[in-house]
């Protein structure tokens, strides 16, 4: 397997990536394409001891999208970029798997426009997998798509569960809409018509449709796909994130108070040191774009060696486990009406 790595996207570039890139081409056995400034990447390259490594070549691109360029104009102008180039290999058979820490927007209008949506897919969504204590729970969408129709949310929660089927081993994935009460009565109007649209999916037997979801539901175990529009969803994952962090430096901050709270804490080293990797972005890599013909990867914008080497595992385990063939399969179940994509 081929993956193609954007060099130069994300905050700890090019280093950090090229250090994850040499780990993981080690562990897994992959060939990797480094695609950037060729003197930084290769300069890189040297300091992790890789420069001949066989399974690790370099393709130069000169220009960088940053945080601050447009989407949309940063891609069509910049096509000499990491990342536009990255994304025009995986188009042209290449590689098998793209994957950047660079813009978000960038990175799904790139491979919009490059790599192409599956046909019959209106928006790509983004979905991580966050921690519940059993498998993980898909949220999907958590910012792709901050205006939605119920069209898109149908969507979402089809391909919500392919994902947590052919990635996280979900048997029948229960699927809910993220909502403000349980109630099928509850919520916007666009949340009402998606309600309906997959109660109908679940009663044709297409669907594992629960119903409606809150927030208090995320960790629970009840529900192991979460749709939602894009704004919604990413307020959900940025509080998580938030909540998670405070609670950790928190914990620490009362470990640290006492003689018995230290020696409590030693005790309890290797328990607090699994609660910490559960809850470790850099375990998990990033996220695919959901919808898209080949797998694409956004990792994490300030993402470390660990989280590339995570992010590659990820591409991986998306490449070899079929959930774009079973959304091509089922595309007919997910589509209300026959319309020309615009891009």
């Amino acid at each position: 397997m081929k993956i193609i790595l954007d060099a130069m996207g994300g905050d700890n570039a090019p280093q950090a990536i090229v250090q994850g890139a040499v780990d993981a081409q080690s562990e897994f056995g992959v060939d990797i394409i480094l695609v950037g400034r060729e003197s930084e990447v290769n300069a890189c390259l040297v300091q992790c001891k890789a420069q001949d490594n066989p399974h690790i070549r370099v393709v130069n691109a000169d220009e960088v999208i940053d945080m601050h360029d447009d989407p949309a104009h940063a891609v069509r102008r910049k096509k000499n970029s990491s990342m536009a180039v990255a994304l025009q290999m995986l188009k042209d058979g290449e590689g098998d798997a793209a994957i950047s820490a660079g813009s978000t927007g960038a990175l799904l209008t790139g491979a919009t426009l490059l790599v192409k949506r599956i046909r019959g897919i209106r928006r790509a969504a983004m979905a991580p997998v966050m921690p519940n204590g059993g498998k993980g729970v898909v949220l999907i969408d958590c910012g792709a798509n901050v205006e939605c129709t119920a069209e898109y949310l149908l969507q979402f929660g089809f391909m919500g569960s392919y994902y947590s089927h052919n990635i996280l081993g979900c048997d029948n994935p229960r699927v809910g809409l993220l909502n403000n009460g349980s109630e099928d009565s509850k919520g916007t109007p666009l949340c009402k018509e998606a309600y309906a649209l997959l109660k109908s999916a679940g009663e044709a037997g297409r669907l594992n449709f629960i119903g409606n979801v809150e927030g208090t539901d995320v960790f629970s175990g009840k529900v192991d796909v979460i749709v939602a529009d894009g704004y919604s969803g990413n307020i959900l994952l940025k509080t998580v994130e938030g909540t998670v962090k405070f609670l950790m430096k928190n914990l620490k901050g009362m470990m640290m108070k006492s003689v018995k709270t230290k020696l409590g804490a030693l005790l309890l080293k290797d328990d607090l040191k699994g609660l910490k990797k559960l809850l470790d972005v850099s375990e998990v890599g990033g996220t695919a774009f959901i919808g898209i013909t080949k797998p694409v990867i956004k990792a994490h914008g300030s993402s470390n060696a660990r989280a590339i080497r995570s992010a590659v595992k990820q591409a991986i385990d998306f490449t070899n486990m079929g959930v774009i063939e079973d959304i091509e399969r089922n595309i007919e179940h997910m589509v209300l009406r026959e319309e020309p994509d615009k891009e």
